[in-house]
């Protein structure tokens, strides 16, 4: 839920409905429908590298990565995708390009869903019967994906560059050759670096399919750039409803990329929040190093188990306000700093004791909302199985 803790949920502070698309399992994940928004990435290493592969996939999981790709661009990438797909503890996605023959290879390991590249797959358009009968036998959905910078060689010379027309072109053409043959367990996603012509390229899709579509800004750059360009691009596609699973594109280890898109999910209201820093961006006002305030506190809290909003503020004159209306918080000035938990000012402290009492107290709250949490979860239990009666003898 966007907005402050207890704030009424209206109109303008919730995503429009989600469009209605169909649904599909990418191995235990489903896309599409009423699943949510589901957060992938991709693996760095050298797919062959069985362990490396897996090492980073695990981090990967760790962080809250719902489906992971993994690049398959030679046979002993291809011959190392059985036993990565079957240690992986989430659905593991074969990332094809150039060669048809290692699509076959990747539905045959059991790989969880199969992305192709129609633009430089040879002769795809010739497969695809034969790919649809495949993945139909194995129960594996495909992605089509279309890149701007390797969109079919006929499309750019009809439409000039990639605009969003070529790109939703591209992509409807080739689900509409998997649909001659029955063949309807699809995602899409049509890929550019320009935000602007991502978002029309997704608008035109989603007014001419049902199917899922995987959001993304290819080539999205270093890290502050991309988090802009994705967050803006997610933001407005996802805004409409429109996207069912993304993936942010950043020149940035992989965890970065699962960080940033959670983070853009909580913040549309699409994921429970979690940890959730208000800060202040600092002023001539300011009395403390809210910058390294901020930057301790957040490092201290990392992976707190339980959503909790934490205000840091360094002045009087939005201090207090912001930090009575966050789960915990501290408004500074003087070398000190004013601790409120819930609303109330619970103690005063010296700024060398503020990140530490800051601490202490979010794990005592965390620690309280997962007992009540428990509670709660075995009083509905009780309640659900009825009435009991012990009979002591």
């Amino acid at each position: 839920m966007l907005g402050m803790p207890g704030m009424p949920v209206s109109a303008s502070n919730v995503p429009a409905p989600r469009r209605v698309t169909r649904q599909l399992s990418v191995g235990a994940v489903g896309v599409g429908g009423e699943h949510p928004v589901s957060v992938q990435s991709m693996t760095t290493t050298v797919t062959a590298d069985v362990n490396a592969t897996l090492r980073q996939i695990a981090e990967l999981t760790a962080a809250g990565c719902d489906i992971v790709r993994v690049a398959c661009p030679s046979q002993d990438d291809a011959d190392a995708l059985p036993q990565i797909a079957r240690k992986s503890k989430i659905p593991v996605v074969a990332d094809i390009h150039f060669q048809p023959k290692y699509v076959f290879a990747a539905i045959e390991a059991g790989c969880a869903a199969v992305r192709v590249n129609p633009g430089n797959i040879k002769k795809f358009d010739d497969k695809v019967k034969e790919i649809a009968q495949a993945a139909r036998d194995h129960g594996t959905p495909i992605r089509i994906g279309v890149n701007a910078g390797s969109l079919d060689p006929r499309l750019l010379r009809k439409h000039g560059r990639a605009t969003p027309e070529a790109l939703a072109e591209s992509a409807l053409w080739e689900a509409s050759l998997f649909a001659e043959h029955d063949f309807h367990d699809l995602k899409i996603s049509v890929k550019h670096h320009d935000p602007v012509v991502m978002i029309h390229a997704y608008e035109l899709l989603a007014a001419r399919c049902d199917y899922p579509l995987h959001l993304g800004v290819t080539e999205a750059g270093p890290a502050l750039q991309g988090t802009v360009k994705s967050a803006v691009a997610f933001g407005a596609l996802l805004r409409q409803g429109i996207g069912d699973t993304i993936r942010v594109s950043l020149s940035a280890p992989p965890v970065e990329e699962i960080k940033v898109g959670l983070q853009i999910l909580q913040s549309l209201g699409l994921r429970p929040r979690r940890l959730e820093i208000v800060s202040c961006p600092s002023c001539g006002r300011a009395q403390v190093d809210v910058y390294k305030l901020a930057e301790e506190v957040t490092a201290g809290l990392e992976g707190l188990p339980v959503p909790l909003r934490v205000a840091v503020m360094g002045c009087v004159v939005n201090g207090p306000g912001e930090a009575r209306e966050a789960d915990l918080g501290v408004a500074s000035g003087n070398g000190k700093g004013q601790i409120f938990v819930k609303g109330q000012v619970v103690r005063t402290v010296p700024e060398s004791k503020i990140v530490e009492t800051l601490i202490d107290e979010a794990l005592r709250l965390a620690e309280q909302m997962g007992t009540e949490e428990q509670t709660g979860t075995a009083e509905s239990r009780a309640a659900a199985d009825g009435p009991k009666v012990t009979v002591v003898t």
